[in-house]
């Protein structure tokens, strides 16, 4: 596959920023989970008509719990594939800048879901390797693992 080819540079740094937060996947007004494809479609003419300069695109992560609106994050590397492919995203962010909006996106980074299977909760075998011990390395509120960033 060839790669994705930008077709527009980034808009200027606005005056004030006007975001608007979104979640993907949530963007639908048909009770179904969204798509990028979706969203670049009908969602982006809407936020630029209203007005705004920058997207925010909530828990765009990898993540195996839907219910967590995407704040259990699995990979920290990967772009949620229930949503569509990179590509998909990719298009997104190229006709949002064609639109002249900026895109900024939520990403966790103080804790991680608890899976060991799709997750780094026993990387290694043990809960500890990027993780605090013991209670401390417990999100309560977000059942998730928190991590130890002296490591």
């Amino acid at each position: 596959a060839k790669p994705y080819q930008w077709q527009h540079t980034a808009p200027g740094k606005p005056e004030v920023a006007l975001i608007y937060e979104a979640h993907v996947g949530m963007s639908s007004e048909k009770p179904e989970v969204a798509t990028y494809r979706y969203f670049t479609e009908h969602v982006l003419p809407r936020i630029k008509q209203l007005g705004y300069n920058t997207v925010q695109l909530m828990a765009i992560q990898e993540h195996p719990y839907y219910g967590s609106f995407g704040y259990h994050v699995s990979n920290f590397f990967a772009a949620s594939s229930r949503f569509g492919t990179p590509d998909d995203l990719k298009r997104l962010i190229d006709t949002a800048h064609g639109m002249g909006l900026r895109v900024i996106m939520d990403i966790v980074h103080s804790h991680a879901v608890k899976n060991e299977a799709e997750g780094l909760s026993k990387f290694d075998g043990t809960l500890t390797q990027y993780f605090h011990a013991g209670d401390r390395g417990n999100h309560v509120a977000w059942d998730s693992r928190i991590f130890d960033y002296g490591k």
